[in-house]
């Protein structure tokens, strides 16, 4: 048993990152709530962490994608995987569209609130289908290169590693070398993060100083509703389900390695910026490596808790400033189908959510009016919406495993790595033995 010196090192070793992270956020908000606009000088820094994280999330996503698919020689565990995904993301998301239903009809976030209404300029009409087909495909292999098509790219990955994996056989060449780019991107992550209590400080100072006034106008009571709820979905429904997937064990790893995400989604509001530093937490908690690669890059455009907690927000406070009633069985189900989809299509970068709120004014047949106050409120609600999406990914993956590997997943990584430590410890020994000299 180990005694309190050692424990207070390897708690520090744990917790020291997430820690500085903390107190960059902390100093940068201080920073930003002094200075105020006078804050946003400190921008470019944090775009540059943006912009490095961005720069490695193409190629990450797919090599890590085809990489877990391409080494899979067992096509059913694929199918395992991706059906549990599926059912998380759609099992979470439902949990949350009727919590936030709930709530603003208890608390409905437009009451009261007088906005003057300006016509919307060039407001395009998107269809569901045009939604549906421009979120999984692209025209051109070119366009595979953006960020902006997440979900084509993903598509991409997962046939192309099915391809190498059904290709390849045992000895697969390709796969093997899809295994080792996936660990250079990771080293590459790490380096980036050195930067990242910087970068994170700054762009957190820049986005204090710029929102702070508009959270106390028009937009308050939506704010004050929105904000604690996040926070109360946080603590009590993550540690849920991260029980549920894991027992007590599980609730202690997520507890331990989730700051460094959660930190990361708030500042940089982007669910795939978030993603290499949610590929490390998940693999410090103990989710196997093919289950991580898959589900987490598919959440960070297709998770959608935080996108369903803020599209109903949003579809419930044009219902009230319009004078509507938002009412009705029917009417509820609309909105959950209308808000999942607006959590697909949103591509999991900064203003990404624009075409989603597009698409709220359109089906539902808003005025063009509508669309500056829902890209307000989808502005200010930005931050805890993706903190919800990245971090929730994490714990999805969690869950899935749950499904794919049973209730024993846990104890199971704990054998291999102390199965993994004793077999260090017997060639150190082994080395200094061979080392010694007989002297006879």
């Amino acid at each position: 048993m180990p005694n309190r010196s050692q424990a207070r090192p390897s708690m520090w070793k744990h917790y020291r990152f997430p820690l500085i992270l903390l107190i960059s956020i902390i100093l940068g908000s201080a920073i930003g709530l002094i200075f105020g606009k006078q804050a946003m000088a400190l921008q470019p820094l944090g775009d540059i962490f943006i912009n490095l994280m961005f720069m490695v999330v193409v190629p990450l996503v797919f090599v890590t994608i085809s990489s877990a698919v391409g080494n899979m020689l067992n096509m059913r565990r694929l199918g395992k995987i991706l059906g549990a995904t599926f059912g998380v993301f759609l099992g979470t998301g439902g949990i949350a569209a009727v919590i936030i239903i709930a709530v603003v009809k208890i608390f409905p976030p437009a009451l009261g609130v007088d906005i003057p209404l300006e016509a919307a300029d060039g407001l395009k009409e998107v269809t569901l289908s045009q939604a549906i087909v421009g979120a999984l495909t692209v025209n051109d292999f070119a366009g595979l290169l953006s960020r902006r098509n997440m979900l084509p790219l993903i598509v991409f990955s997962i046939l192309f590693g099915a391809c190498v994996s059904i290709a390849g056989g045992e000895n697969n060449r390709i796969a093997k070398l899809l295994d080792d780019l996936s660990r250079v991107m990771m080293k590459m992550v790490d380096l980036i993060m050195l930067y990242a209590p910087i970068g994170l400080g700054a762009y957190f100072a820049a986005l204090v100083g710029d929102l702070g006034p508009q959270l106390i106008g028009a937009y308050g009571r939506a704010m004050a509703i929105y904000y604690p709820l996040c926070l109360l979905y946080f603590l009590i429904f993550f540690p849920l389900y991260s029980w549920l997937a894991g027992g007590m064990e599980g609730l202690r790893r997520m507890i331990r390695f989730i700051l460094p995400p959660t930190i990361t989604s708030l500042a940089t509001q982007s669910s795939i910026a978030t993603l290499p530093v949610n590929l490390e937490a998940s693999a410090n908690i103990g989710v196997p490596k093919d289950v991580r690669d898959i589900v987490l890059p598919m959440g960070a455009t297709m998770h959608m808790e935080g996108s369903v907690l803020s599209a109903v927000l949003k579809i419930a406070f044009l219902f009230g400033l319009f004078g509507q009633e938002f009412v009705g069985l029917e009417m509820y189900v609309v909105t959950f189908l209308i808000a999942i989809m607006s959590g697909v299509v949103m591509s999991g970068v900064p203003g990404g959510g624009l075409i989603g709120e597009m698409l709220i004014v359109s089906l539902f047949g808003f005025p063009p009016e509508a669309f500056p106050i829902i890209a307000t409120i989808g502005f200010l609600v930005d931050p805890p919406a993706t903190c919800i999406n990245a971090t929730g990914d994490t714990i999805s993956a969690m869950m899935v495993t749950r499904i794919v590997e049973g209730k024993d997943w846990l104890k199971k990584k704990a054998m291999a790595e102390t199965h993994t430590e004793i077999k260090e410890v017997q060639k150190a020994v082994e080395g200094k033995d061979s080392g010694r000299v007989n002297w006879g």
